[in-house]
């Protein structure tokens, strides 16, 4: 195997075990229906996130947002840019960050390219997050993030529509429950395709970069 290639394997490993390493703290098998590779290479458009050769399609499904509203995946996404992360309240580690990092990144950029990017924060723990629990959760970062839940079965489909797997409930010691699932965020246009994923530990500086870059790019 030619050292380029042996390069471009080690980057996908690497990238499947970050971006699949959920609050549970395991790395899992990756969940990739789509069978999207992710490039080693530089993004011909300056993006520094994972970029994706295949893109992942937005579902056409309906969740209910915090204030008990329907909301389309694709219908109710009304602007340019949409972000999506699966993730839950109890979250003791990985969603918290993710979800300050977004914010903090979001607050880097102009007032008129924030307004063109919409934050969907997708359950994956529906029996204790309730409408009023995500809000709550979801306000300590930015109110404009829109909080979604639904069946688990949902859930679980939506994600591995495009490609993050959702464990479900693992059992504690303790007597609670964790829930392993992808720590990734996905970057969707307008045309609801998305071509780029951002890992857990990705730098706050280059996340704002990239979201502008979109923005840009789905005028």
């Amino acid at each position: 195997m030619s050292r380029n290639r042996s390069t471009a394997v080690l980057f996908l490993a690497a990238v499947a075990l970050l971006a699949l390493a959920g609050c549970s703290g395991k790395a899992e098998k990756p969940d990739n229906p789509g069978g999207a590779i992710i490039r080693s290479s530089q993004d011909p458009n300056g993006l520094r996130g994972a970029t994706l050769d295949r893109p992942y399609a937005m579902p056409a499904a309906t969740l209910t947002d915090t204030g008990g509203n329907p909301f389309n995946l694709v219908t109710s996404t009304k602007k340019p840019v949409t972000l999506v992360f699966f993730g839950y309240t109890n979250c003791p580690d990985v969603c918290p960050t993710v979800m300050a990092d977004v914010a903090s990144a979001l607050t880097k950029l102009d007032q008129q390219v924030q307004d063109q990017i919409q934050m969907l924060f997708i359950t994956t723990d529906p029996a204790r997050d309730t409408g009023p629990v995500i809000r709550k959760y979801l306000d300590r970062f930015d109110p404009s993030f829109v909080g979604l839940t639904g069946s688990l079965t949902s859930i679980k489909d939506i994600a591995k529509a495009v490609g993050v797997p959702v464990e479900g409930m693992q059992k504690l010691p303790s007597g609670g429950y964790e829930v392993g699932h992808g720590a990734q965020v996905i970057g969707f246009g307008k045309n609801d395709k998305a071509t780029v994923l951002w890992l857990s530990n990705a730098a706050i500086g280059d996340l704002a970069h990239d979201f502008g870059k979109l923005v840009e790019a789905n005028r």
